[in-house]
């Protein structure tokens, strides 16, 4: 026989309505005895808490967990802002590293162009770096020094830690360095301690080439390479850098200057070439005959048979 939905609920419905004030009555007994303020009220309450809150230890474990992971979770909040702080401390602090590196190879650069010498006859001018007029067919530089501070065309210029390059066109108050770089410079130098000497030939690359060695198989990289007097051009014992081996497998070399930072440059007084013009200062002076040795008019001696003769 199929029942009445509608007497189903009809049925329920009181029922319902019975366990709702059943249950409101309960609490609205329960509020007001733990409202009472009784000693027997308050004995009452504590022996209920003692029989019920023990039984329910089980459902209180998962809300003690619960609040122990929220707890926790802020922590570990906490933990990943101060991280995040940390990290952005220690950008600053290799940002400030950085900058006080910075300065200490500038205070270096100052301190090695204002007191350091070569030579002790060997002066220079500093100048600053005005503009960089690089490009891919040309590698130099402008300074604010020219003729008026006595610059000549073809000296040496270096920053703090090695030859630069040379002067190339000199006006009354700029001057222009081509740089160790540029294919117009080739520079003598000494490659140590093998004491060879070779031309250093720049390519437009950041490494040099060593070109007119005469034995490769000595050289070894990371020899020290120094610049040469030869031909008069530069002066002798300046720092141009040190050998290293490529994947071409040419012999170049790894400027000492820092052409990345070039604020300052010196420009150093190379002391002129003595020319030679008389060649009669070459020859040993004429020699004391003794008055016993006779020369007949036409006998034709050496002065090596002039000496053996008066030894």
């Amino acid at each position: 026989m199929a029942t009445n939905p509608r007497q189903e609920q009809d049925y329920l419905r009181p029922v319902r309505r019975a366990l709702v004030g059943v249950m409101v009555a309960v609490l609205v007994v329960i509020f007001l005895i733990w409202r009472i303020d009784s000693p027997r009220v308050e004995q009452f309450r504590i022996a209920v808490i003692d029989r019920v809150v023990p039984s329910f230890d089980w459902a209180m474990r998962p809300v003690s967990r619960v609040v122990a992971m929220a707890d926790r979770f802020s922590s570990y909040t906490r933990i990943i802002e101060q991280n995040q702080e940390l990290r952005r401390e220690l950008q600053q602090m290799r940002a400030w590293r950085e900058a006080a590196l910075q300065l200490e190879q500038r205070n270096a650069q100052l301190l090695d162009l204002a007191q350091v010498r070569l030579d002790p006859q060997l002066t220079h001018v500093t100048g600053v770096v005005m503009a960089d007029s690089g490009s891919p067919f040309r590698k130099s530089v402008l300074l604010n020094v020219g003729a008026r501070d006595g610059v000549q065309d073809g000296w040496a210029v270096m920053d703090g830690l090695g030859l630069a390059g040379r002067i190339a066109g000199v006006g009354q108050r700029t001057s222009r360095v081509v740089l160790l770089t540029d294919t117009a410079s080739a520079v003598p130098v000494v490659v140590q301690p093998s004491g060879q000497r070779a031309m250093l030939i720049g390519d437009h690359s950041s490494f040099p080439i060593l070109e007119f060695i005469e034995s490769p198989d000595d050289l070894r990289p990371g020899d020290r390479v120094v610049s040469s007097d030869d031909g008069g051009v530069f002066p002798a014992g300046i720092l141009v850098g040190e050998v290293v081996a490529t994947s071409d497998r040419r012999l170049r070399v790894r400027i000492a200057a820092d052409y990345g930072r070039l604020e300052f440059l010196r420009v150093l007084r190379s002391r002129p070439v003595e020319r030679i013009t008389d060649t009669g200062s070459l020859i040993v002076p004429d020699l004391e005959l003794q008055p016993e040795t006779e020369i007949e008019p036409d006998a034709e001696l050496s002065i090596p048979d002039l000496l053996r003769d008066d030894g």
